[in-house]
């Protein structure tokens, strides 16, 4: 049944990529990385496989690629994607040796990609579960991880009508799980090879923080809030924010959507004293222009301004890809977008700079937004009035500010050190 669904699911793929371009990219991706492995398999390599369907799983994957290569230099580094929205940003990533599309998992594919990389382990990040491709690294006896997964009640593992399907959980040599909960889940159906390790990406955005890039319109943005060259200086010895009332405040949001900036456009249209930057999921020119026509205020882009002309608006706009976890840090609130939709972004690229995190009502799903709300650092909104009313308190509250940034902070590091409980779980 399987293989039958897989097959409609390839016509459906190549139907539909007469229509969309994004799918397109994927088709063809997939058709092209057979060709990419012929011309750049060394066959005398032995090859580490991590898979990744998205951006997002691949920073999961990404603190475990980097010490594997790091301290294990003999072994190279295949990496691939599902997801264009993954493929297209890192394609050029240079810490694997091989990146490409994940051919479709037929039986077809599946002997022959595993025939032309022979990888003497293999990494699938939180939710990738390919049937045929595990099956028969089974077979094979190739030592098969699945890293920072998550498993809940309604996942088809767990449904009486699931159980033929959810035998490709015993195809992993291990799993390193998120929390308590999956744990029990999978030994409810008799998979007892499991460690609870937590989740690689509060590993990731620690490293991304050391890693910040330093931004020149973005700081002459701020300059009337940090009046410095860079924010940190503006941090008490503690991490909370400097208090100065005749300063302006930043607030950064990040990732977000129509219904997102709805809702915090409005409110600082009202609050002349706050600065804001916005970073949207989608950078198309009609809803920027969507954007710009809501602002009750002096706007700029990030690629069409100067610094001088950043420094005198009120408000910047991010029309690029690859900056946002570097511009949390100049922000005083932050704002994760997603929440009004399928679900919210990575709220710890921004919790980790000791600032307080807001998001939409879509988070259940999200251990990370769970956690930061149960410390105090994650406000969840649900409408305007409920932002204002978050807003309103910070404003009103600044010590309140800084404890929910500190909360923040302090959660990330706390839940720190899945990559080690990996490294030392795995055969090498």
């Amino acid at each position: 049944m399987y293989n039958i669904i897989i097959y409609i699911y390839l016509f459906g793929v190549a139907i539909a990529s007469l229509f969309s371009k994004k799918v397109k990219k994927m088709w063809q991706g997939e058709r092209e990385a057979f060709d990419v492995l012929r011309s750049k398999v060394d066959p005398n390599a032995q090859y580490v496989w991590f898979h990744a369907a998205s951006l997002g799983e691949f920073e999961q994957g990404r603190p475990i690629m980097e010490r594997l290569r790091k301290e294990h230099p003999e072994y190279k580094i295949l990496l691939t994607f599902f997801s264009p929205s993954g493929y297209e940003v890192r394609k050029n990533y240079e810490g694997a040796d091989i990146i490409c599309y994940l051919p479709l998992d037929t039986p077809l594919n599946a002997r022959r990609f595993l025939r032309t990389i022979r990888p003497v382990m293999a990494f699938f990040i939180k939710y990738e579960f390919w049937y045929n491709y595990l099956h028969i690294l089974k077979h094979r006896g190739i030592p098969t991880y699945s890293v920072s997964s998550i498993f809940r009640d309604g996942q088809i593992f767990f449904r009486w009508y699931g159980h033929q399907y959810g035998r490709v959980l015993k195809c992993f040599t291990h799993f390193f799980v998120q929390n308590e909960k999956s744990r029990q889940l999978l030994a409810g159906i008799g998979i007892t090879n499991v460690s609870i390790s937590g989740d690689t990406r509060f590993d990731r955005v620690l490293e991304i923080k050391q890693q910040a890039k330093k931004l020149d319109i973005v700081e002459a943005f701020v300059e009337d809030a940090f009046r410095s060259s860079g924010v940190q200086e503006c941090r008490s010895a503690d991490n909370s924010l400097a208090s100065n009332s005749s300063t302006k405040k930043v607030f950064v949001a990040g990732s977000s959507w129509q219904p997102d900036e709805e809702i915090f456009i409005k409110y600082f249209n009202e609050h002349p004293d706050w600065k804001l930057i916005i970073a949207p999921h989608v950078i198309g020119e009609s809803h920027l222009q969507q954007i710009i026509k809501q602002l009750d205020m002096p706007v700029v882009r990030y690629t069409k301004t100067t610094s001088e002309e950043a420094r005198n608006a009120r408000c910047l706009i991010i029309d690029c890809f690859g900056l946002l976890s570097s511009i949390y840090k100049y922000g005083t609130v932050s704002y994760v977008g997603g929440g009004f939709g399928v679900g919210i972004h990575n709220v710890l690229e921004a919790a980790v700079w000791n600032i307080p995190v807001i998001f939409g009502p879509n988070n259940e799903r999200f251990a990370e937004a769970q956690g930061l709300k149960r410390v105090g650092g994650g406000f969840e909104i649900s409408d305007y009035d409920s932002f204002a009313s978050v807003m309103n308190g910070f404003i009103a509250d600044e010590a309140s500010l800084n404890a929910a940034g500190s909360a923040a902070s302090d959660f990330v590091k706390s839940q720190a050190g899945a990559t080690d409980v990996v490294l030392k779980g795995i055969k090498l």
